[in-house]
C-alpha cells in the first residue's frame, strides 16, 4: 500500500470514528446537519471546537478553490482560527511531474527574462541612438569612418554613454544659478538692468518656486529635450555658421549658440514671472456683492 493510501486510510478511519462517537453538528459553511444530508463526508480541518469544529468535505473544498482562484499552491488557512489547511493531492505520474516541474520552472524564469529583454532592447536602443548622433554630429563618411576605426569594445560601452551625458547635461539648470546671481549682484552691475528690467528691483515678498522635478511633465520635457538636442544643435550649426567646414565645429557651435539663447530667454522669462508672483495682491471681498447674498439669504 502506498504513503498515500495509507494517509488517505488513517483519516478515512479517523472521520469515521468521529462520526460514530460524536455528533457533526452543522457545517459552517452551508449550515446543514447529519440529518438533511447523512451520506455526506464531514472533516475536521482545523483546530476549531464547537459550532465550527465540522464542516462538509465538499463546501470546504468549494470554498477552498474560492480562496484560491485558481492557483492550486496557494495556501488556505481557516477563517476562525487561521489554522493552515492540510491539503494532498493524488500522486503524479512520471510524464505530469515533468510538466508540472516545467511549467513551474518557466513561470519562475519568465519575470527575469523579461526584465533582461526589456533592458536589452534599452541598451541597443541606447547604441543604435548613440551612433545615429555620431554620424550626425561629425558627418555621415566621417562619423562611419570613426566607428569602423574604433575598438569594438569601446563603441559598446561608449555609444551607450551618449544619451545618458546628454540627459545628465539636460538636468543640470543652469539658468536657475545665474539668474539667482544676477538677482544677489544686479545692483553692482548696471548693465543687467538694461538688458533684463527690473532683474535688481527689491521685492515686497518672496513667492514660492517650484521644485524642477515636481511633476512627471519636467521629466518627460528633459528627457525630450535631451534626445533631440543634437538635431537642434547640428540645424543651428548649418544656419549660423555655414562657413566653417568642420561639421563637428560647426555643431558644437550651434549647440553652444542655441543653449546660450534658449537660457537668455528662459531667465528673462522666469524672471517676469518671478516679479509677477512677488507683486501678487489679494483683493478684499466686494462689499456690494456681500450685501446682494445677505439679501438673498434673509
Amino acid at each position: 500500500m502506498s504513503l498515500l493510501a495509507s494517509e488517505c486510510h488513517k483519516a478515512n478511519s479517523v472521520t469515521a470514528l468521529g462520526t460514530t462517537s460524536e455528533a457533526h453538528g452543522s457545517c459552517w459553511v452551508c449550515f446543514a446537519t447529519d440529518e438533511d444530508d447523512r451520506t455526506a463526508e464531514w472533516v475536521r480541518p482545523c483546530r476549531c471546537r464547537g459550532s465550527t469544529k465540522w464542516v462538509h468535505q465538499v463546501c470546504l473544498q468549494r470554498w477552498v478553490d474560492e480562496k484560491q482562484r485558481g492557483n492550486s499552491t496557494a495556501r488556505v488557512a481557516c477563517p476562525q482560527c487561521n489554522a493552515e489547511y492540510l491539503i494532498v493531492f493524488p500522486k503524479l505520474g512520471p510524464v505530469v511531474y515533468v510538466l508540472d516541474l516545467a511549467d513551474r520552472l518557466i513561470s519562475k524564469a519568465c519575470p527575469f527574462t523579461a526584465a533582461g529583454i526589456m533592458v536589452g532592447s534599452i541598451y541597443w536602443t541606447a547604441v543604435t541612438y548613440g551612433a545615429v548622433t555620431v554620424m550626425q554630429v561629425v558627418g555621415h563618411k566621417e562619423g562611419l569612418d570613426v566607428m569602423e576605426r574604433a575598438d569594438p569594445l569601446f563603441l559598446l560601452i561608449g555609444l551607450p554613454t551618449i544619451p545618458i551625458m546628454l540627459i545628465l547635461g539636460k538636468m543640470i539648470r543652469w539658468e536657475d544659478y545665474v539668474l539667482r546671481f544676477w538677482r544677489k549682484y544686479s545692483n553692482k552691475l548696471q548693465i543687467l538692468n538694461s538688458i533684463f528690467p527690473g532683474i535688481g528691483c527689491p521685492v515686497p515678498r518672496i513667492p514660492a518656486e517650484a521644485s524642477p522635478l515636481a511633476d512627471h511633465v519636467s521629466a518627460t520635457r528633459i528627457l525630450c529635450g535631451a534626445l533631440v538636442f543634437p538635431t537642434i544643435a547640428t540645424i543651428v550649426g548649418k544656419l549660423m555658421f555655414s562657413s566653417v567646414n568642420s561639421n563637428l565645429q560647426r555643431t558644437i557651435l550651434g549647440g553652444i549658440a542655441f543653449v546660450a539663447v534658449k537660457g537668455a530667454f528662459k531667465v528673462y522669462f522666469k524672471q517676469q514671472q518671478y516679479q509677477r508672483q512677488a507683486h501678487r495682491k489679494i483683493l478684499n471681498f466686494p462689499e456690494a456683492e456681500e450685501a446682494w447674498t445677505d439679501r438673498q439669504t434673509h
